[in-house]
């Protein structure tokens, strides 16, 4: 990884590989670890069977609901349309929700059956849609029949409006999904960054998830965005795909001819471990990038430092593989306490180890901003930041992005993808 022009470049590579820093060890808590026999195996019976059959009945209730809601809504709270509507809409129901368990496990099992999967992904954001907007359907329906409103055709005008705004947010959610994101601008002051970094650009990208559906053409035209603005760092977030490098070998090659002065730097994301999490460092690699595998570089611009860090996904170390966890002591070690820190790391809820190590700015992606509204106020619960630019402690600030691409359903309601532009502005 070289740099170009005057006074600018990386200035030492990668510090310590992962084989000879030291892990950090993070506290089981009290009756919180995994259940272990006495020869220190995993019991097959007992406790952990009674919790995945709890855990499939739950499965299976919350798909029922689902399903049953949106076709309540439009086919059986009092609509009276004609027997062969009311027949031929539960026949569609039916027949999709016991076919929709079969096309996810087809399209993301062992199998990976790209067109399962295309079928499962686009079922599972439109019953999503016409969940939500059949909830809110039932509000407004019970709110004018407590104000004496509408008569007889109440319910027919409800479930017409929840199916023509389903319809409608499905549409422009599908183009928003499909299209180049817009490019999102924004300048961040970090009061450590040395006078010749300032105004460095680093162009982020996230959640790529290169899938079922071929976006080699979609890659193409997001890398000459990223190549259009001019960037110093360019920086991959992680969930670059869902599959395995030789699968999605057309939508990633691309990002081999994305261009930066400074560095290119990728980490991984959570559903790298789904796949072949060490492929893709390989394969990023293979195409250009820098794996921060729990490592750093350090660059240089204007006679000025700034380390840039990376963490596996804090999913790694469940996945088993060897070598693979968040490990921020690692991925700092041998770095000038006293240089500005930036820090990728997949997920945002990282923040709070960040902060407490000093780190200046983390960048992070996985919440897509919620993707489909209002699923944004689900992720909220398991992350501190949905989306944007927000300050942890004293020093840290955490910026969020919305990801670049899409997970599964080919649809972006109200959370429209981006490819973020931070400009680094140095001084208080």
């Amino acid at each position: 990884m070289m740099g170009s022009g005057g006074g600018t470049g990386v200035r030492g590579g990668a510090v310590a590989d992962s084989d000879s820093i030291q892990v950090e060890a993070d506290p089981v808590p009290p009756g919180g670890g995994p259940e272990r026999t006495a020869d220190g195996g995993r019991p097959e019976g007992g406790r952990g069977s009674l919790r995945r059959r709890l855990g499939g009945t739950v499965v299976l209730l919350v798909l029922a609901m689902l399903f049953f809601v949106p076709w309540w809504t439009l086919f059986a709270s009092g609509v009276h349309w004609p027997f062969p509507v009311f027949l031929a809409g539960t026949v569609v129901f039916a027949c999709w929700l016991v076919s929709f368990p079969f096309l996810m496990a087809a399209g993301h099992g062992r199998r990976r059956a790209d067109r399962a999967a295309r079928f499962a992904d686009t079922s599972l954001g439109v019953v999503w849609v016409l969940f939500t907007w059949s909830v809110l359907g039932g509000l407004v329906h019970l709110v004018l029949a407590g104000l004496g409103v509408g008569g007889a055709d109440r319910a027919r005008a409800v479930a017409a409006a929840v199916a023509a705004v389903s319809a409608g947010l499905l549409a422009w959610g599908h183009q928003e999904a499909m299209r180049v994101p817009r490019v999102k601008r924004l300048d961040v002051r970090v009061p450590r960054l040395g006078g010749g970094l300032d105004g460095t650009r680093v162009v982020l990208l996230a959640d790529t998830h290169y899938g079922p559906i071929d976006r080699a053409g979609w890659s193409a035209r997001v890398a000459e965005v990223v190549n259009g603005l001019d960037a110093d760092v360019v920086v991959h977030a992680g969930d670059i795909a869902d599959g395995t490098p030789v699968q999605r070998r057309e939508q990633s090659a691309p990002l081999g001819t994305i261009r930066s002065r400074l560095a290119k730097v990728y980490v991984t994301g959570n559903h790298e471990y789904f796949g072949e999490a060490q492929g893709w460092l390989d394969r990023m690699a293979e195409l250009g990038w820098e794996p921060l595998h729990n490592r750093h570089v350090v660059v240089e611009r204007g006679g000025d430092l700034l380390v840039l860090a990376g963490v596996d996904d804090v999913t790694a170390e469940s996945s088993g593989l060897e070598g693979h966890r968040a490990n921020l002591l690692g991925a700092l070690a041998g770095a000038d306490p006293e240089r500005p820190v930036l820090l990728v790391a997949h997920q945002p809820k990282y923040v709070d180890r960040a902060a407490a190590a000093g780190v200046d700015l983390q960048v992070s992606g996985h919440t897509h901003g919620g993707q489909i509204w209002p699923f944004n106020f689900l992720v909220r619960i398991d992350q501190p930041v949905v989306h944007g630019l927000s300050r942890h402690g004293e020093r840290t600030q955490l910026y969020t992005s919305r990801g670049t691409g899409f997970w599964g359903p080919p649809f972006r309601v109200f959370a429209p993808g981006e490819i973020t532009l931070l400009t680094l502005r140095s001084g208080t």
